[in-house]
This record gives C-alpha cells, sequence and structure tokens, in this order.
C-alpha cells in the first residue's frame, strides 16, 4: 500500500535515509535532522513532498519516496523530481518500488506535469534495469553539475554585477 507521508513518519523516513545513504556509499553526506525533514515536510510552506510504502501484511512502513516539483520552460509545465526512492532490503522485490513509482506518474498525470525524473549512480545497476523496465529513459549527453560547500558559499557572497 502507498500513502502519502504523515508527521508521524518523518523518524522512520529519516533513518530509512541513513540507510540509503549507506547503501550508496555516503552516509557521511546523510547530516539532515528530523526537525530539517519536518519543517520540509510539514512546515507553513513544504517545499517537498513524501509517499510511503507500507508491507500489506503488517502495515509497517518499508520504504518511502521523497519529491519536489521543478519547471520546464520548454513544456511550459511543472515536472515531478523524485530525489529519494528507498525500500528496504527485506522488502525488495514485492512490487513496492514499482508502487511508489506508478504512484508518482499517477500524481503527475492527474496534475498536467510533464515528466518524472531523478537520478541514480552509474554503478547502481539493479536501480537502473528496473526503471528501465518501467520504460525509463537515461537522459544521455546530459551532465549533472553541484554547487555546494565552499564553492557555493563563495559563489553566493560574489558580487553578481562584476
Amino acid at each position: 500500500m502507498i500513502r502519502t507521508a504523515a508527521p508521524a513518519d518523518v523518524p522512520v523516513i529519516h533513518r530509512m535515509i541513513h540507510e540509503l545513504a549507506e547503501y550508496e556509499k555516503a552516509a557521511h553526506e546523510a547530516i539532515a535532522t528530523e526537525e530539517q525533514l519536518r519543517a520540509a515536510l510539514f512546515g507553513e510552506q513544504p517545499a517537498v513532498f513524501g509517499l510511503i510504502a507500507e508491507d500489506d501484511t503488517t502495515g509497517e512502513p518499508v520504504g518511502f519516496a521523497l519529491w519536489f516539483l521543478n519547471f520546464s520552460t520548454w513544456r511550459g509545465s511543472h515536472g515531478i523530481y523524485l530525489e529519494d526512492l528507498y525500500v528496504a532490503p527485506t522488502a525488495r522485490g514485492g512490487g513496492h518500488g514499482k508502487a511508489l513509482l506508478l504512484e508518482l506518474a499517477r500524481i503527475a498525470v492527474e496534475r498536467g506535469y510533464a515528466r518524472v525524473e531523478w537520478s541514480v549512480l552509474d554503478w547502481n545497476r539493479p536501480s537502473i534495469d528496473f526503471y528501465k523496465a518501467l520504460g525509463a529513459v537515461p537522459m544521455d549527453g546530459w551532465t549533472v553539475y553541484r554547487l555546494t560547500g565552499e564553492a557555493l558559499t563563495a559563489a553566493g557572497s560574489a558580487d553578481p554585477g562584476r
């Protein structure tokens, strides 16, 4: 079963984010706190949205998807950017990941959004194969760039008139 995340889900989402970061060999980068997640998901102006996958038998959360809106200037409409999708190892193969993605697709279609997109690590062959089986295609020719840390601070402090 897939449902919209609720404030009571924040601790389990936080735990699963850390599990995902460990799987992606980047545990040291997962520094978000429960308070930050709660504010982003359920604050005055939520900027992130969440879905929870529950075990069909126990009702316990076994996965999540966190997403936000982006915008296509070429299409003139919003899209969904899937920031994270995670299913606990013990629940993989049970259809939870597919159900989460299909729910995001349903939301996009229902709201008239142009696309659902996300990033996947090049070495994550099981996820790549899974996404391709759903009909997703890689965006060859595009490279993700990121400005963070000291470079972000320097750029954000620069005089834009120069």
